[in-house]
């Protein structure tokens, strides 16, 4: 689920004024137990988005009276932020953390401030997990479980058919996905969209079309050793230039800012026709679109090569009171049978090749995206995914290239410059 700048809300499901309602109804503390409820303690539980955990959390606590859980969720950037503030103040976090991919790095040189979930028996879990799910959160050469995954974000295209008919397109899903194998012919089909006269622009915004990209490379701007490489990786300047050069064509790019209120309202309005689209967005474009489009969404492959884009693990901060119930509690949470109903929920996809093969998994179809086998599409791509190495301050380079294209996109900047300044921009986030 899923990462500063453009890209720096990848998971987020929330509309601003839920997720106010959200702190509001359970407050910003972590657990506590203070309140003198005899033997009954509290468990919270922060996420950054929309995880599709409340269904899940009223069955627990059925299940398990003596225990009350509350759910807080902030905004990506901000919860990500909160949490080293209040990992470094020794106070504040919640009894269970989500962590996104991208930040699992950067929190694993802080591990000293989480449990060791290998002391609770997570070792025992690991074939749970794809294996590569199950490798990112561990350090100490195995020996140390910083998180239990939650979701993977296999990747797609969703497409508005009434407006590829429109434009004189295929529409049928199958014919969509043999318009292109790559985003050179991603791009061209463009063009032949803009040629039909539609007022509607071929993509959102350049934000999610380089994320896509980046995010089907093996690694971006830190190889494994974690040495910078942002300069010298032809697949970074690759999709950079790739991006750049469409950025500003008349009716290729809305210049939408994703996961923005106008983001929401070009959904509303069919202001563009594509976008790259990891499961975990579907919710988002059901809700930005609203019912008045449904059934005008339908999902097709991905140009270039599969790739994913979000994921996350649920941790354990060490300053919590209840270790053992909070792992409990997070271990339920990303079981198999929770990872089905919140696919079918909120369209997570599963990071457990059990929940892959789930009947419910496979055969779920989605209504409002013209009843699309959604669980299969997913599914397929969740088989063959390969995880996107990131380093440890990936956080910190990554926006800067996002912001590099914004400005190309807006007509501020010429690619050329826009690709210096990035570059100078980088150095300087990483002290050079």
């Amino acid at each position: 689920m899923a990462a500063g700048g453009v890209f720096a809300r990848r998971g987020v499901r929330l509309a601003a004024g839920l997720v106010a309602g959200a702190l509001a109804l359970t407050g910003c503390g972590g657990g506590d137990d203070s309140a003198g409820e005899g033997d009954k303690i509290t468990l919270t539980v922060a996420t950054f988005s929309d995880f599709g955990y409340e269904p899940l959390v009223k069955d627990y606590m059925a299940a398990h009276p003596n225990i009350e859980i509350k759910l807080r969720v902030t905004e990506f950037d901000q919860h990500h932020k909160q949490l080293a503030t209040r990992l470094g103040a020794g106070a504040g976090a919640a009894d269970i953390e989500a962590v996104e991919e991208g930040y699992i790095p950067q929190f694993r040189q802080s591990k000293d401030k989480f449990v060791n979930l290998a002391d609770f028996g997570a070792k025992d879990l690991a074939k749970q997990w794809l294996p590569w799910k199950w490798e990112q959160s561990l350090a100490d050469n195995g020996n140390f479980v910083m998180g239990l995954g939650t979701d993977m974000g296999g990747l797609a295209l969703c497409y508005r058919s009434d407006l590829f008919k429109a434009a004189g397109l295929p529409v049928e899903r199958d014919a969509v996905s043999a318009l292109w194998t790559g985003w050179d012919e991603y791009f061209a089909v463009g063009d032949r969209f803009i040629g039909s006269g539609s007022k509607a622009k071929w993509f959102d915004g350049v934000g999610n079309i380089y994320q896509a990209m980046m995010n089907q490379t093996p690694y971006g701007y830190f190889d494994t050793s974690d040495a910078y490489v942002g300069d010298s990786n032809p697949a970074v300047k690759t999709a950079f230039d790739k991006v750049a050069a469409v950025a500003n064509k008349p009716g290729m790019s809305a210049k939408l800012d994703p996961f923005s209120q106008q983001w929401n309202v070009g959904f509303k309005q069919g202001t563009f026709a594509t976008l790259p689209c990891p499961s975990w967005m579907l919710g988002l474009i059901k809700d930005g679109s609203g019912p008045e489009n449904a059934g005008k969404w339908d999902i097709a492959k991905i140009p270039g090569n599969g790739g994913n884009w979000g994921g996350s693990f649920l941790t354990v901060p060490k300053q919590g009171k209840h270790a053992k119930e909070a792992y409990e509690l997070a271990k339920f949470l990303t079981s198999p049978e929770s990872e089905a109903k919140i696919f079918q929920n909120v369209g997570s996809l599963p990071s457990q090749p059990e929940t892959l093969k789930n009947p419910a998994v496979l055969g779920f179809k989605n209504e409002y995206f013209s009843n699309a086998p959604v669980g299969e599409i997913y599914a397929k791509s969740g088989e063959t995914l390969q995880p996107n190495y990131r380093g440890t301050k990936d956080a910190d380079v990554r926006p800067v290239f996002g912001r590099a294209l914004a400005r190309v996109e807006q007509g501020k900047q010429s690619a050329a410059d826009a690709w210096t300044q990035a570059l100078s921009e980088a150095g300087k986030a990483l002290g050079k």
